[in-house]
C-alpha cells in the first residue's frame, strides 16, 4: 500500500529562500527601524526609499497622524465587528460619502484591506454561467478573487497585456447571452504602465460588458486632481465600478469601491469578505479622511511627484538602463537576470538606496527587474542619490 504523503513535504523542500539568505542578497522581510517617508532607517542606518508606494509622502504628515491618534481617543483601536454588524462607526459613513464625491461615482463601500476588495466584487458579481475577462497581468489580488468565482462556478478567459486586439477576439467567443466583466488594473504594479483604457471601453460597450479598473496605482498619480485613470481619459461615466487601496497614496490601511447605487448595495449586502471581516479601523479611516483634505487641497502634490518620477526615469535612460514603458510614478529598471538582479539590489542596499526586487516565480523568466518608485516629498538630492548609485552599479556588473 502506498504512503500518504506528507502535505508539509512541499515546506520541508522549499529551499530557495535560505539559499538566498546564505549568499547574503535576501531582498525582503528586513524590518524599518523608522521612517521619515522619503529616507528610512535599516538597522542603525539612513536610506534613500526607492520603493514605497507612500506616492505623496503623506504617512508621515502631521494632520494624518493626528488625525489617526483622534479617532483612537474617540472610537479605541478597533471597531470589534463587521460592517453588517456592530462594525460601523461615522466615520465609516463620511469616508464613503467623500469618496463617492471624489470620484464622482453614486456610492462607495470600504473594505479591510485591498485585498479583500476585489474579493468582494469579482465573486460577488460573476457567478455561474458568466464570464470574467481579464488581463493576464492584472494584480494578484485580482487574480485570486478570479479563483474564488471559478470556484462558484463562473468562467475566466483572459487576454495578453493591454492588446485591445486580443480582448476584442476573446470577446467574440464568449457567448452572445453570458454576462461579461471586464477586469483590468488601471496602473499595472510591476511597470507602472497605463491601461489603454479608451480602446477597453469602445470593446465593453460594443460587446455588451462591464468594466471593473483596480486603481491602486493610479490615485494621487494621474488623472484630475489624481483622481486615477478613468479621470485620465475622461471616462469617469463610462467605467462601473473603479477600486482601489488605502495603502499607497492615502497613507492607511483598507479598500474601496464605487459605482453606481444599485451595485454598491448589492456588494454591501452578498460580498462574503465584507460580511465576514472585521470592519476597518477608526484610525485607519481617520487617516484616508485627512489624506483626501489635503489631495482635495493639495493638487500640486501630483504635480510634484510626476516631476520627481520623470527626472529619475531620464537619468537611468541617459546612464543607458532599459526601462518598462510608463508614465506614472514607477520606474522598473528590467535586469532580465535571477542573480544579477539579487547582487544589483544589494549593491544598491549597501549603498544606501532601497529598492524593490521582482524575481522568479514573481515573474517569468527574462523579466527580472528592479523596480523603483517615488514620492512627492523626494529631494533632488535624494533622486540624485539613486542615479549616481543605479548608474555606479550597473557599470561594475555589465547591465550597461
Amino acid at each position: 500500500m502506498e504512503k500518504t504523503k506528507d502535505i508539509f513535504k512541499k515546506c520541508v523542500d522549499f529551499t530557495l529562500a535560505d539559499e538566498v539568505k546564505a549568499l547574503g542578497v535576501y531582498p525582503f522581510f528586513r524590518p524599518i527601524d523608522d521612517s521619515e517617508g522619503p529616507v528610512v532607517s535599516f538597522e542603525g542606518r539612513k536610506f534613500v526609499m526607492a520603493g514605497s508606494n507612500n506616492y505623496l509622502g503623506l504617512t508621515n504628515d502631521p494632520s494624518v497622524k493626528q488625525a489617526s491618534i483622534d479617532a483612537i481617543n474617540k472610537y479605541g483601536t478597533s471597531c470589534s465587528g463587521s460592517r453588517y454588524m456592530t462594525g460601523t462607526v461615522k466615520l465609516h459613513i463620511e469616508l464613503e460619502e467623500q469618496l463617492a464625491d471624489f470620484f464622482e461615482k453614486e456610492r462607495c463601500l470600504l473594505f479591510s484591506t485591498g485585498y479583500q476588495t476585489g474579493q468582494g466584487i469579482i465573486p460577488t458579481i460573476v457567478q455561474r454561467g458568466e464570464y470574467i475577462v481579464a488581463d493576464r497581468d492584472n494584480h494578484a489580488s485580482l487574480v485570486a478573487a478570479s479563483i474564488m468565482a471559478i470556484g462558484g462556478g463562473a468562467s475566466q478567459v483572459r487576454y495578453r497585456h493591454n492588446d485591445m486586439a486580443d480582448l476584442e477576439r476573446v470577446l467574440q467567443n464568449i457567448p452572445e447571452s453570458a454576462g461579461r466583466l471586464i477586469v483590468s488594473d488601471g496602473v499595472f504594479s510591476v511597470s507602472g504602465e497605463i491601461v489603454d483604457l479608451p480602446e477597453l471601453v469602445k470593446l465593453a460597450k460594443k460587446y455588451n460588458a462591464r468594466i471593473v479598473i483596480d486603481d491602486a496605482h493610479a490615485v494621487g498619480v494621474i488623472g484630475k486632481g489624481g483622481r486615477g485613470t478613468p479621470s485620465e481619459f475622461g471616462l469617469v461615466d463610462e467605467v462601473d465600478l473603479i477600486m482601489g487601496t488605502f495603502s499607497k497614496t492615502f497613507g492607511s490601511l483598507g479598500g474601496y469601491v464605487v459605482g453606481e447605487r444599485s451595485v454598491i448595495n448589492y456588494i454591501q449586502h452578498t460580498a462574503a469578505s465584507l460580511i465576514f471581516s472585521a470592519s476597518p479601523t477608526p484610525a485607519s479611516v481617520a487617516a484616508v479622511l485627512a489624506t483626501l483634505k489635503i489631495i482635495r487641497n493639495q493638487p500640486q502634490l501630483t504635480e510634484r511627484l510626476i516631476a520627481n518620477t520623470d527626472y529619475v526615469r531620464q537619468g537611468l535612460l541617459k546612464a543607458g538602463f532599459t526601462l518598462m514603458p510608463s508614465r506614472t510614478a514607477i520606474v522598473t529598471v528590467l535586469i532580465a537576470d535571477q542573480m544579477k538582479t539579487l547582487y544589483f539590489w544589494k549593491k544598491l542596499f549597501d549603498a544606501g538606496v532601497y529598492v524593490n526586487a521582482f524575481i522568479r516565480p514573481g515573474v517569468m523568466p527574462g523579466h527580472e527587474a528592479l523596480r523603483t518608485s517615488f514620492m512627492a516629498t523626494h529631494e533632488k538630492e535624494h533622486l540624485d542619490k539613486v542615479i549616481t548609485e543605479f548608474s555606479t552599479i550597473g557599470r561594475e556588473l555589465g547591465i550597461i
